[in-house]
């Protein structure tokens, strides 16, 4: 049972437990049953040795760790109830007291769950951007499907420009001297990709069929090979190949090929709607974080670090997934950034920490509004789920509690009526996107200035 519990950091907790001593004594002599199976000793069959001799050729203790699994999880759990903790990591335990005849006594250091000071919620004021989309728009997007279905035609006249795919065999020098990694035959290299040398591609726009160059570049500070960070270079290229785009021409064949559409005004209708509710999704979700920020600032609470490191975890994901899906993994990320894990994991703390500031801010507005989850409104969700997969309900439900995301959209769904509290309560000015973006850049070098007076301030008075 729970004995004492006390606050020992913000966001920490140390719990006195108690177990009675009938149990301590029950839970020892399932100990000594387990323990003996595997004792060996000289006049006793294996597994037949009695208590007392165990306990008085190896101790009292043989037994202890065995009694312990026993009836700390248990006693522990029931603390957590009797205190009313939320604990959010795995506890340190500190064993006071074990003995025979006597209760067990423990401590129990967990995070938990901090007291979250709510700032307001209600009535907050922000801006929303209008959704307009114009033929331009539209026509941007049927230019990059064109540009997705070119064709790549070699130039057997002609010179390099911006676009073209090359064929370059290369080697580079610093201080005169080859260095390991660069030289290479028949290397690929779209002109403008950027995925060389800062310099290099641009140098090869004139070049032709067989010519010669030598391109003179500096590789960066931060180039992931130390030997060669910060030094000038000296590349031979030679161009083997040069491939221009050819677009295909905009018309009703085209579009029938490359989509279920049979002409060019269904296309553009169909984009035009797509293209807006994109739209309107994404001022939608610029609204919602905007008030999500100003609660969050407004609110004061200490995230744990149990909480922020778990974040932390979900942003490395989630670069991982998109680093996977553009063909590369992390540990080529890192080795091309010059950074380690350590490194990249403390550049997303700042960020961490502010999500999970706003996760407890708005998981402590939902149980001030008594918001709970009705099972009608999970499976309404699950339906929703199995609808966009043309799949059956009952199937992607047993996905879900397989994968454990239940408890997840669950909580999700919670939150979504905090969010949706917030946008109903709002007072919300519309405005056009130019202006909001014209109003965000000078707000970023109105902040630029204060500090670069502050840095100039500093080493004055240095």
């Amino acid at each position: 049972m729970l004995k004492n519990k006390e606050q020992i950091e913000s966001t920490k907790i140390e719990l006195e437990i108690e177990v009675p001593e009938p149990d301590v004594d029950t839970a020892l002599g399932k100990a000594y049953h387990k323990v003996v199976k595997d004792v060996n000793l000289p006049g006793f069959r294996k597994g037949k040795v009695p208590r007392r001799i165990l306990e008085s050729r190896f101790g009292p203790e043989i037994l202890h760790e065995e009694a312990l699994e026993i009836l700390v999880p248990p006693a522990y759990e029931e603390a957590i109830r009797e205190g009313d903790v939320d604990p959010v990591g795995n506890p340190e335990f500190e064993l006071v007291q074990m003995e025979k005849g006597k209760p067990l006594l423990f401590k129990a250091k967990v995070e938990v769950i901090p007291e979250v000071e709510l700032g307001e919620y209600r009535g907050l004021e922000a801006e929303k951007e209008e959704v307009e989309i114009d033929d331009l728009q539209v026509d941007h997007h049927l230019y990059m499907l064109r540009e997705q279905n070119a064709r790549l035609v070699p130039k057997e006249d002609g010179e390099v420009k911006d676009g073209d795919l090359v064929s370059i065999d290369f080697q580079g020098f610093v201080d005169g001297e080859p260095f390991e990694g660069g030289e290479a035959e028949n290397h690929q290299l779209e002109i403008g990709s950027k995925s060389f040398i800062p310099g290099f591609e641009e140098q090869l726009i004139g070049a032709g069929v067989d010519e010669e160059r030598e391109v003179n570049v500096k590789f960066p500070d931060n180039y992931r090979k130390d030997d060669i960070a910060g030094k000038d270079a000296v590349f031979k290229v030679k161009v083997k190949q040069i491939k221009e785009k050819q677009l295909p021409e905009l018309n009703d064949e085209f579009i029938q090929e490359i989509s279920e559409f049979e002409t060019i005004d269904e296309m553009k209708t169909d984009l035009k709607e797509k293209l807006l509710k994109n739209a309107e999704e994404q001022s939608k979700n610029k609204l919602e974080e905007s008030l999500i920020e100003q609660v969050a600032a407004a609110s004061t609470v200490e995230p744990p670090q149990t909480l922020v490191e778990r974040q932390i975890d979900r942003l490395i994901g989630d670069l991982e997934n998109y680093l996977r899906y553009q063909g590369m993994e992390l540990d080529q990320f890192l080795q091309l950034s010059g950074k380690t894990r350590e490194e990249l994991r403390e550049d997303r703390r700042e960020e961490a920490e502010e999500r999970t500031k706003a996760n407890l801010v708005l998981d402590a507005i939902a149980k001030k509004e008594g918001f709970t989850v009705e099972d009608s409104e999970l499976d309404e969700k699950i339906k929703e789920i199995a609808d966009s997969y043309n799949d059956e309900t009952d199937r992607i439900r047993d996905i879900l509690e397989k994968q454990g995301r239940i408890p997840v959209m669950k909580e999700e769904l919670r939150i979504r009526q905090v969010i949706d509290l917030m946008v109903e309560e709002a007072s919300i000015t519309m405005v056009k996107k130019e202006d909001k973006e014209a109003e965000e850049k000078k707000e970023a070098e109105e902040k630029q200035d204060e500090t670069e007076k502050g840095n100039a301030v500093q080493e004055s008075d240095e």
